[in-house]
Parts: C-alpha cells; sequence; structure tokens
C-alpha cells in the first residue's frame, strides 16, 4: 500500500489516504476523517508509481 498525504477539498486539513498501486486506475469515494464530507478519487498509477492524484469535492 502507498499512503499519499493531501489536503481536504472542504476544511482544508491535511489528512492521508492508503492506495493500492496494483490497480492502474481508481475512481472512488471516501469521506475525510476530519470534517466527514464525501471526497471524489482519482488515483493513476504506472508501474507501481504514483503519476496521477485527483481530491476533489462532491458538489451537493
Amino acid at each position: 500500500m502507498y499512503e499519499h498525504f493531501f489536503q481536504c477539498p472542504y476544511c482544508w486539513e491535511e489528512i492521508s489516504v492508503l492506495l493500492d498501486p496494483s490497480i492502474s486506475s481508481q475512481t472512488y469515494i471516501e469521506d475525510c476523517e476530519v470534517c466527514c464530507r464525501p471526497i471524489e478519487f482519482h488515483v493513476n498509477f504506472e508501474n507501481s508509481e504514483l503519476v496521477g492524484f485527483e481530491a476533489r469535492d462532491i458538489e451537493q
């Protein structure tokens, strides 16, 4: 697993997520561990190296 730190798009706190480099392209939703609001993640790996990461708010 790969730990990646980023800033929550809602509360701006620095948090981390665990990413699985065995899956080359991932899109999923996970709640912020600080403010509990949903974050949409887009993650891309090439040869087990993180090449793309986006964490954005879900407009409701």
